[in-house]
């Protein structure tokens, strides 16, 4: 009698994880040539490992906007439970979402913005905010006057807008002058070549401010190849561990604000969607600010 009922209960209890329900996720990165964006990659396998109800597929859309377009619609297609975005740029990546929007399927939006709000929720910080802090940064630094050469990210994504537009609020007012700027499209070696164009114009460069650490990094490559690195200071943004925070205290960037990946809230507010609670449409994330003052306390907070 007991073995009967054991084995029942043993019965029950497979039938109950048999039945527990399995959540596919489809992840579109635009793509995987930036560290920080292999590293959202990881930080969202990481996250979403502890769950074991949860499935990831991963696609690199290896920086081509069709190709981008043509995963999330494939997701759409094959009706996975979720989809998660970090798109390449927002106009041609807005109608793709919208569409599996209405076919039923919610979309977190990563990073980058879309056009509108015809998603479930977007998760990121405000880049806005980090290029009116590195403005004012580099106006208290540099006096309030000097020269300065911007590198870009993508101008046609939101956080390659926002780091800019930021950036002129926050040095408004100032005598600070931009003698060089181009769209280095957040690569390193674009960054390098953009620089030496920089350098071979202009005598005196008081600071270069690149919207992420990899252009930061190419430039002073370029300048410490001309002999020039010490002419200057460098500023960049993302401050993941193993790059921008280290070049500080390698003492290669004087500074460098954080831009944290979302990649583990991303999962956490996945998982909330999929079980049906409601999530905020909108979830900003915090940045810190790194220089060889704040490095070793794990930055400062910026308010």
């Amino acid at each position: 009698m007991l073995l009967a009922m054991a084995t029942t209960i043993a019965l029950i209890s497979g039938c109950k994880k048999s039945e527990e329900k399995q959540f596919v996720i489809g992840m579109s990165q635009c793509n995987l040539g930036e560290p920080w964006r292999a590293q959202m990659n990881a930080d969202i396998a990481a996250a979403a490992a502890k769950h074991p109800e949860l499935k990831v597929i991963f696609k690199d859309a290896q920086n081509d906007t069709l190709q981008q377009r043509a995963q999330v619609e494939e997701f759409a297609g094959s009706k996975v439970d979720l989809i998660i975005i970090s798109p390449k740029e927002a106009q041609p990546l807005t109608e793709p979402v919208a569409h599996a929007i209405e076919a039923g399927i919610p979309v977190i939006v990563l990073d980058r913005r879309l056009l509108g709000t015809n998603y479930t929720c977007f998760i990121g910080a405000d880049n806005k905010k980090i290029g009116k802090a590195a403005g004012e940064w580099i106006a208290k630094a540099l006096g309030g006057h000097g020269n300065i050469v911007e590198l870009m990210g993508l101008q046609t994504s939101t956080p390659g807008q926002d780091r800019h537009s930021g950036f002129m609020e926050g040095i408004a007012g100032t005598d600070i002058k931009i003698i060089f700027s181009a769209d280095m499209q957040w690569l390193e070696p674009n960054a390098r070549q953009e620089m030496e164009s920089a350098l071979s114009r202009s005598d005196k460069i008081d600071l270069v401010y690149a919207h992420n650490d990899d252009g930061a990094h190419g430039a002073y490559l370029a300048a410490k190849a001309a002999g020039r690195e010490k002419q200057m200071k460098f500023v960049g943004i993302d401050a993941l561990p193993q790059e921008g925070v280290v070049y500080v205290q390698q003492g290669i960037l004087n500074a460098t604000f954080q831009y944290p990946t979302g990649g583990a809230e991303a999962i956490d507010t996945a998982l909330k969607i999929l079980h049906g609670e409601s999530v905020p449409q909108e979830i900003t994330l915090n940045t810190r600010l790194f220089t060889p003052e704040t490095v070793t306390q794990g930055g400062a907070e910026v308010k």
